[in-house]
């Protein structure tokens, strides 16, 4: 496993790509969530959009609601806001990553991800971890955080794998954290 200093910096894998600052992987695009999208999804209907069986999940409902609430008073999150994980291959949506702001009086940055069943054990979730807290990174983030809970040991292992380190336990959650 690599340490969190290793894994929370910027490379080559998470690169602006145009305005809308697409982070690609090998496998993956990690693409900034629109109005437009965020839409779509509220409303049931991919209209000329990817989504592969199983997406949108409700978490992801969650947040086109929230990012609908947040962009007319405050505007666009980017970079530090929810991204479509798409499958670089087809495009097809599988699930996605979102930053909980900008970073904090610390220079931390609080984050969650989620994808669809069929996309699950094969690392795509690591991949997303590593690539956005990448850009995270290159935008001046200092640190990262993420929480899930004691009985989720899947998240457990991929924030492990992406270089965070369990910093807190109780019995409702477990806290990880990665520092530049």
């Amino acid at each position: 496993m690599r340490s969190g200093s290793e894994s929370f910096r910027a490379d080559a894998s998470s690169r602006p790509d145009g305005d809308l600052r697409v982070i690609r992987t090998d496998r993956l695009r990690l693409v900034p969530y629109t109005p437009a999208h965020a839409r779509r999804l509220l409303d049931g209907e991919p209209h000329d959009d990817s989504w592969a069986p199983g997406y949108p999940t409700a978490d992801e409902l969650d947040v086109a609601r929230m990012y609908l609430g947040i962009i007319g008073p405050h505007g666009d999150p980017a970079p530090f806001g929810p991204y479509v994980i798409r499958l670089d291959g087809d495009g097809h949506a599988v699930g996605g990553f979102g930053f909980f702001g900008p970073p904090d009086d610390e220079g931390f940055v609080e984050f969650g991800y989620g994808l669809i069943e069929s996309a699950r054990g094969s690392g795509l979730a690591t991949e997303a971890v590593v690539a956005a807290l990448s850009t995270a990174a290159a935008h001046g983030a200092l640190g990262a955080r993420a929480d899930t809970t004691p009985e989720n040991l899947a998240s457990q292992r991929v924030l492990e794998k992406a270089g965070l380190v369990e910093v807190r336990r109780d019995a409702a959650s477990v806290v990880y954290e990665t520092r530049r």
